[in-house]
């Protein structure tokens, strides 16, 4: 039995269901599960470890529902900054075609290091390209080295150009494969058990890069197995387009011809949504990841999250790929995402709160975990903290929980993820960073130059 305190924080965010906000407290975890969470004249004197949170705000670790890791690589790419997402997927597939094991291993090294730094600790990736010999077992090597929780997307494109897909054809799989192999993954990795820090799922990538076929027998083969589904969907109008002329659907409509709507699905983006749509998300359990930062970066559009939280949709954050993004910063996300809903002329239109509720709860919910998200008894140890006492939040200390996501976003200076100290003082204590980028920038060049 291994016990762990975190002490005398200055405020603790719990998120739980009666959304305490508790000053001068801390928590008691025991085996990488919360016991107690109070004031500290309520919490156990002593443990094996004593983390002091004096001038810090606690918060419940991050949840990130959508990301692609190995896009930390190309990054700010000169041809593909200023283009829509078709056009700058068919500027990046060539490049990522000469993505190796150790180029997967060593950026999902660094983006999972500037997620963990971020506040992040539990991430979903979704990783669909494969050449070369690329496995998701290198991507999940490097979450077990960082020390986050991890859930490892089995994602797949098998509709090449030739068959009226957007990808080439050499960057896709074959069909029987790809199903093979994330059996082979769900049956390798797959937890399913409470404070689970690896679980799998079935991820085929979006409607213009895999078949109709593909998209139904990962659904029966993730049921099978009791996993989750994800995929791309709604995220810009050119795939309304596509699906319209490929499907006669629009792309809501076309997933649930194939099956893939209900509580184990959760959909990137859902941008181009309409109000039909969003009651029948609403009504069969499906899940939202916002992505506001990629959204704007591409000019994809506003996902109506004020009114998906209106309706009872499930909605978490992402701060998808780290090229359509170029940065994996969940605080950022946060910020943007209440920002974003307000553009449109609605200055309340997402809450401080609701951003950072999106961030942990909402993400949770996305990923059908009810372990994490919150700070509560029975919850998962898994939490950040940032010292308030800092240039950027000078003056916003009237609410500091608002000062965390109104101010600049900023790097924690504690990270707790199963009841393990994995950022302390500011720094990862998981990796050494310094050789991880050297090596992730050597990569980088030699892969984008060909």
């Amino acid at each position: 039995m291994t016990t762990l305190l975190v002490k005398n924080a200055e405020l603790l965010i719990t998120m739980d269901d009666a959304d305490r906000r508790i000053a001068g407290s801390g928590l008691f975890a025991c085996d990488g599960a919360i016991e107690q969470v109070g004031p500290m004249e309520q919490l156990p004197a002593t443990a094996d470890q004593v983390v002091d949170a004096r001038g810090m705000i606690l918060l419940p670790g991050l949840v990130n529902t959508h990301h692609h890791l190995y896009q930390t690589l190309t990054r700010a790419v000169p041809a593909a900054q200023d283009a829509p997402l078709f056009q700058w997927l068919e500027t990046l597939y060539p490049i990522w075609a000469g993505l190796t094991p150790e180029a997967i291993y060593t950026s999902a090294l660094i983006g999972l290091a500037e997620l963990v730094l971020s506040g992040c600790t539990t991430a979903a990736d979704h990783l669909y390209i494969y050449p070369n010999g690329c496995r998701i077992d290198d991507e999940i090597r490097a979450a077990q080295e960082i020390g986050v929780r991890f859930h490892a997307s089995r994602g797949s494109m098998s509709l090449g150009e030739s068959k009226g897909g957007l990808p080439p054809d050499r960057v896709v799989e074959d069909e029987d494969f790809i199903l093979r192999d994330t059996q082979r993954a769900i049956e390798t990795y797959h937890d399913p058990n409470p404070y689970a820090m690896l679980r799998v799922v079935v991820a085929p990538c979006s409607p213009f890069s895999v078949s109709p076929d593909l998209m139904r027998e990962s659904a029966a083969l993730a049921r099978s197995y009791g996993v989750h589904l994800h995929t791309h969907l709604a995220e810009t109008l050119d795939e309304e387009s596509f699906c319209l002329e490929q499907f006669g659907r629009r792309p809501v409509g076309y997933a649930e011809e194939l099956g893939w709507i209900g509580g184990d699905v959760w959909y990137a983006h859902g941008v181009h949504i309409n109000e039909p749509e969003i009651g029948l998300l609403a009504q069969t359990g499906t899940g939202i990841c916002h992505c506001p930062s990629s959204n704007m970066r591409l000019g994809s559009g506003i996902a109506p999250v004020r009114a998906y939280l209106d309706r009872g949709v499930k909605v978490g954050l992402g701060v998808d790929g780290s090229a359509s993004n170029d940065s994996s910063h969940m605080l950022a996300e946060a910020r943007m995402a209440l920002l974003l809903q307000r553009v449109t002329g609605n200055p309340a239109g997402l809450s401080a709160r609701e951003a950072l509720r999106l961030s942990t709860r909402g993400g949770a919910a996305v990923l059908g975990r009810d372990d994490v998200g919150q700070l509560a008894p029975g919850k998962a140890a898994d939490l950040v903290g940032l010292r308030l006492e800092r240039l950027d939040y000078a003056g916003a200390l009237h609410d500091p929980l608002a000062a965390t996501v109104f101010c600049a976003p900023q790097r924690v200076d504690l990270a707790v993820i199963n009841g393990r100290v994995v950022v302390e003082g500011g720094r990862l204590l998981t990796i050494d960073l310094g050789p991880v980028v050297e090596r992730h920038n050597r990569i980088a060049q030699e892969l984008v130059a060909g």
